[in-house]
């Protein structure tokens, strides 16, 4: 049987910060311990993964979102023994394509001659479902943005661009793991998360409609609840059901 977790660690996005998990954080605070690292110190996923391993106890939970996934895959592969349990929403094991890489490049090149611009109105789309553009949410996502600033976002986007390649990982992943993404989601799209989904024994796959990039905070709610029954459900390994939550 499955050990049951004390401490749940929620990893943040690119230019997130607590704030992304913040419904989580306190719904869940009378059943586990939270933590959520500071991910804007370290310019590669390796020390973003020591950092985290450094400041959690022996033995805990991780969810992790978009950047956080690839910082709880290098956790899997450095100290796999010390993770109980592991959530991957919205986020991808494989490389960038030559296309995206080069996006990110660029960004990074326009924030290093000062411009930044956070989180654009242009890119707010990609990030989460129309029906939040003009909401708590959008706001939310530009404040965090804008916390984490210049300084944050290149030593992230150098992280990011410098990461390995972590599908080849994928099989030696022996705990109860959940994966989540939003339909709607433009930027690790659903068939990032079959992917990992058919690589992950015994994993589970959520996939929610309506939703963009940001479930916890599109989402709250129902984050909250996938993440609780997470925690509590022992996994069996015979194979999972998929949920699309229907508006």
């Amino acid at each position: 049987m499955e050990e049951t977790p004390t401490t749940l660690v929620l990893l943040p996005g690119l230019l997130n910060d607590e704030r992304l998990w913040a419904h989580q954080a306190a719904a869940l605070a009378d059943e586990v311990d939270i933590h959520i690292p500071d991910l804007t110190r370290d310019d590669s996923i390796a020390a973003m993964a020591r950092r985290v391993l450094d400041e959690a106890p022996e033995q805990f939970a991780l969810a992790a979102l978009s950047m956080g996934g690839y910082v709880a895959f290098e956790i899997m592969r450095q100290a796999p023994e010390r993770v109980l349990r592991l959530a991957l929403f919205d986020t991808m094991a494989s490389l960038d394509s030559p296309e995206r890489a080069a996006t990110r490049k660029g960004l990074l090149e326009l924030a290093e001659r000062g411009r930044f611009v956070g989180v654009s109105p242009q890119l707010m789309p990609r990030l989460i479902h129309p029906r939040w553009l003009d909401s708590q949410v959008s706001a939310t996502v530009q404040q965090m943005a804008s916390a984490v600033g210049k300084d944050g976002f290149v030593r992230q986007q150098k992280a990011i661009i410098k990461r390995d390649d972590s599908l080849p990982m994928l099989g030696d992943i022996q705990v109860p793991t959940l994966i989540v993404v939003g339909a709607d989601d433009q930027l690790t799209p659903v068939s990032e998360a079959w992917l990992m989904h058919e690589r992950i024994t015994g994993s589970r796959l959520e996939i929610l409609e309506h939703c963009g990039h940001l479930p916890p905070l599109e989402e709250p709610e129902l984050t909250t609840i996938l993440l609780r029954e997470w925690l509590a459900v022992e996994f069996d390994g015979r194979g999972v059901r998929d949920f699309v939550y229907t508006y």
